[in-house]
């Protein structure tokens, strides 16, 4: 006997997630696309394989035991969505299946202490830092440690950069063309502060305002993708207040946080605030897109000529649809020639937690993407996510391989300084 999704019972999620399984007919173009397909061969670790199962949770023909195992592996870089001929919003309903289902979960104390300790640090960069230096004391220990933790202490940066606060306000360098607000990220200001000063001075240059609201905090986007939904929206409110509303954009430069803010719409489905969180979310741009569509102020040369293999990190190509923008900030930059990968923009293995949560598979990733990147010849690999950044270094130097890892801003920063001295 054929079941329907009740989406009565889901409420709000219930309608969207029905209107998503409908609309997939099963061809299985999106296979080939598909990170954790490409490495396990498995049709249960495919979108359209977990499309099955979660219809067949949601129906309330499977128990959500079962299907967890798939749909954990899955690394919701939304690569089977541009792939998909049918316009399946694949991110969308995964989205809503694991907050729908997370009250569902069965986990073994390690994982479910594992999982704690994630959403108890990442959102939060003092806890973040802490976490870290005891982490990296922590290494002395290794042996002793379970070994799903020995992982994330590969993942530990030699060492820990000092704080570096940002001021409130950083003006522009030129005639004000535009203002704008910055989220600093969580994670990123921890480990790569000089990205945001980056971001800051790029903006500067280029005749860009900028606020830093002081207040700020997580967006929630890391949370949100781990199906803990309520408090991915208290963090989410927070920053729709505190972010001002006179300004041209809320700029990000994770890719990370500008795809989970440009979900705020679907988090707050059915919420009194849903029409806010959409409003806000509609203010908020990649700075790559916002530097893009204002027009780059053309930055000096390199000292030394650099060959850049571009990443495209899922979160930006697959969710957000930005592919060619940074490209041109980049190229726009004499004495850099920009290497291409060309293996469809497949996933490093970062995808928020998933290379701290799914270990094995995201070590297959990496060394996929280390081995594509060494063979264009690159000098040097730039990204615009954190995650990707640091994922990337990290297998490189499992390889021993001394390759610098940029930020898209981080380059253009170089290039304005040059050009200065």
């Amino acid at each position: 006997m054929q079941h329907h999704i009740d989406a009565a019972e889901f409420g709000p999620r219930g309608t969207a997630m029905a209107s998503v399984v409908q609309s997939c007919v099963h061809c299985g173009l999106c296979l080939p696309a598909c990170p954790t397909y490409q490495v396990l061969g498995e049709e249960m670790d495919s979108p359209r394989g977990r499309i099955y199962l979660m219809k067949y949770v949601l129906e309330g023909e499977l128990p959500a035991a079962d299907a967890q195992p798939y749909l954990d592996r899955c690394l919701g870089c939304w690569a089977c969505v541009p792939a998909c001929p049918s316009g399946v919003a694949y991110g969308e309903l995964l989205t809503h299946y694991r907050a729908a289902t997370a009250d569902q979960r069965q986990a073994s104390w390690l994982e479910s202490a594992t999982r704690r300790m994630l959403v108890e640090t990442l959102p939060y960069p003092g806890r973040f830092r802490k976490a870290l230096a005891a982490g990296r004391i922590g290494r002395a220990a290794q042996r002793l440690l379970p070994e799903a933790w020995r992982g994330m202490l590969d993942l530990l940066p030699d060492t820990l950069p000092p704080s570096d606060p940002l001021p409130d306000m950083f003006p522009a360098r030129t005639r004000r063309r535009a203002r704008v607000a910055l989220l600093t990220g969580c994670v990123q200001s921890v480990l790569a502060p000089e990205i945001n000063w980056a971001t800051l001075r790029v903006l500067s240059h280029n005749g860009v305002e900028t606020v830093v609201p002081a207040a700020q905090g997580c967006c929630g986007a890391i949370l949100m993708h781990m199906g803990e939904h309520e408090r991915a929206r208290q963090l989410a409110r927070h920053n729709m207040q505190v972010f001002p509303h006179d300004v041209d954009a809320i700029l990000t430069n994770a890719a990370g946080c500008g795809s989970g803010m440009h979900e705020y719409e679907l988090l707050f489905a059915g919420a009194e605030d849903q029409a806010t969180a959409a409003a806000f979310a509609g203010r908020v741009q990649d700075v790559s897109v916002f530097l893009d569509q204002l027009g780059l102020v053309p930055p000096g040369p390199l000292p030394v000529p650099l060959r850049v293999a571009y990443h495209d990190a899922c979160h930006l190509l697959h969710a957000q649809g930005v592919r060619d923008q940074p490209r041109r900030l980049l190229a726009a930059v004499p004495n850099v020639e920009l290497l291409e990968l060309n293996d469809g923009g497949l996933c490093c293995g970062s995808a928020g937690v998933y290379n701290l949560v799914q270990p094995e598979i995201a070590r297959q990733l990496g060394d996929r993407k280390v081995a594509r990147i060494l063979d264009t010849g690159a000098d040097a690999v730039v990204t615009g996510n954190i995650g990707c950044l640091t994922q990337i270094q990290m297998h490189l130097r499992r390889q021993s391989r001394e390759l610098p890892v940029y930020h898209t801003m981080t380059l253009l920063e170089r290039a304005y300084s040059a050009s200065d001295d």
